[in-house]
């Protein structure tokens, strides 16, 4: 905390702490902390706008999340090795900032492998949903009535989406300008009732159940029958990415979507600060013991080069808002902030091959796309009350294969080989469940048991490397709270109708207690995901409070 200030307010001045230790002081119009995706975004539309902007990042490298690493260094590959699809990020954000992506399709949205009379078959649904998904269906559950059920379902959330998705980089609206223009039964379905409650009126069969609504899970410890209808939120965001709810691949990995963010920030004149670990972030009032006029926020850390201070107009937080809630000041009357909890376990794998299936259906198609691993709504459900209770006797999940879709994440020998990547994204394993040290063993070895039963051979024998990322393991690496990966429970891309939106920051939905913090990360109103949602509208927000253009 500032105690004292030695010289004028300019680069080079120094302050001491109430331990009288020396800092380097640094000047900013706006300084961001964290340096996630989203931060990236966000200071790349202010440095445009003509604002001096410093970014500091805890880590050597930017890019939270979305990064890319040799996982493996005695393998050529670079694995997206925590977020891994691109849905949410809008096309006009993405031309905005004038950013290289390639993003590509996947042929097959889902693979889901089942049992039924003591025969191993799959549910295929297409990208572009044609015969063999209606065959698919029809092998299932023996009618056509599924696989109906399902367009009708969906061709009434895309209405949905349609009205949300191009409001993600607006003001807030509000609910009561949403319900009107959505047909009312998905309304209800989607926004006023558990999840649930529409699966089970609409969907016969529990594994399409299922299918449908792990989409509300991933990210999310829930029942489908939540009453906080936390499950539905998330369910929300899943599905209305652009309009179409399309997860696509990103050509290179996520390190593509950093670096080319990184880029379009350094030529826009952003400053960057690595490994700057923030220790304090304190706004500040008018000084006039050196004759300052103006409110500021006063960030101080260590770089590794020793304490700095640095002293900004205005900050963003592309942090947790409960890590933000640590680092600044509260009154000793302020009662403690509930941390969030994640529940989702993660696991890295290179393959020397894909494994054949105990179906028979072609690997290939199988794993291009998300394929659900003892994903029945029944299944998701058993699970997320023997987790509530501290259990996991089973795993159930999703794995995705991003080899299929781009071999350029390979060295040459391994592209040139039958070699892939798989991601597993495990449901219900809440960050209280797996502090243990055999916790990550324990959990692989729940997940080889599962997928194994679904193949024809086993997997382990096939993996040339494996990585796991429990919650904790995320927690330590990102500095994310609880491991938690939307850094809390999504809440509705809208402001209920009694929500005051008085400032630019409220009606922007990046507002914290102080004035000049605002929230950039994917704890603000619509974050969450790869997105640069979070990162656009803090700027914005912003530049609207300043009377600027971005």
């Amino acid at each position: 905390m500032v105690s004292r200030w030695f010289g004028r307010p300019g680069s080079g001045w120094y302050a001491t702490t109430g331990d009288g230790k020396a800092q380097r002081q640094v000047t900013a119009e706006v300084a961001i902390v964290g340096g996630g995706h989203n931060a990236l975004v966000a200071a790349t539309y202010l440095a445009r706008a003509g604002l001096d902007v410093l970014l500091l990042e805890r880590l050597d490298d930017v890019g939270g999340a979305a990064v890319s690493a040799q996982t493996f260094p005695e393998h050529d590959a670079r694995l997206s090795r925590y977020s891994y699809l691109v849905s949410l990020m809008p096309q006009a954000l993405v031309d905005d900032l004038g950013l290289r992506l390639e993003l590509r399709s996947r042929d097959t949205a889902s693979y889901t492998p089942y049992e039924r009379d003591g025969e191993a078959r799959g549910l295929l649904v297409e990208t572009g949903e044609g015969d063999a998904t209606r065959a698919s269906f029809r092998e299932l559950t023996g009618s056509d009535d599924a696989f109906e059920a399902w367009q009708e379902f969906y061709a009434e959330v895309a209405m949905l989406a349609d009205a949300v998705a191009p409001t993600f980089l607006r003001p807030l609206p509000r609910r009561a300008d949403l319900g009107p223009v959505v047909d009312q039964q998905v309304w209800t379905d989607v926004v006023e009732q558990p999840l649930g409650v529409a699966l089970e009126r609409r969907f016969d069969d529990d594994l399409v159940r299922g299918v449908v609504g792990t989409d509300g899970l991933i990210g999310t410890f829930a029942s489908l029958h939540d009453p906080s209808l936390a499950q539905n939120r998330c369910f929300l965001y899943h599905l209305v990415g652009n309009g179409t709810g399309e997860w696509r691949v990103p050509v290179g990995g996520m390190g593509a979507v950093t670096g080319e963010l990184e880029r379009a920030a350094r030529a826009a004149g952003v400053r960057f600060m690595t490994g700057a670990e923030v220790d304090a972030v304190t706004p500040w009032g008018p000084d006039p013991s050196v004759g300052d006029e103006d409110h500021w926020v006063a960030v101080e850390g260590d770089d590794g080069d020793g304490a700095f201070l640095v002293r900004a107009g205005w900050v963003l937080s592309g942090i947790a808002p409960s890590a933000l809630h640590d680092l600044v000041p509260q009154p000793d009357d302020e009662p403690p902030r509930h941390h969030p909890s994640g529940s989702q376990l993660k696991i890295n794998l290179l393959v020397s091959r894909l494994p054949r299936l105990r179906s028979g259906d072609d690997p290939r198609i199988a794993f291009a796309g998300t394929f659900h691993v003892d994903e029945a709504m029944s299944q998701v459900e058993a699970l997320h009350v023997a987790a509530s209770h501290g259990e996991q006797p089973f795993a159930s999940g999703e794995l995705y294969c991003h080899t299929l879709t781009d071999r350029s994440i390979l060295g040459p020998e391994l592209a040139a080989s039958e070699a892939q990547t798989l991601t597993y994204f495990g449901l219900h394993t809440p960050y209280e469940n797996l502090l243990d040290d055999g916790a990550a063993e324990r959990e692989y070895r729940r997940f080889l048991t599962a997928i194994d039963a679904h193949l024809a051979e086993p997997l382990e024998p096939l993996v040339l490397g494996v990585e796991v990322k429990t919650p904790a393991d995320v927690e330590v690496a990102l500095a994310m709270p609880g491991g938690h990966i939307f850094h809390g429970d999504l809440a509705w891309p809208w402001l209920e109708d009694d929500e005051p939106a008085d400032s630019p920051a409220q009606r922007w939905g990046v507002a914290t207690a102080h004035d000049r913090v605002l929230l950039c990360g994917s704890g603000a109103r619509r974050g969450g995901a790869v997105s640069g949602i979070g990162g656009h509208n803090a700027a914005h927000a912003l530049l609207e409070m300043l009377g600027r253009r971005p």
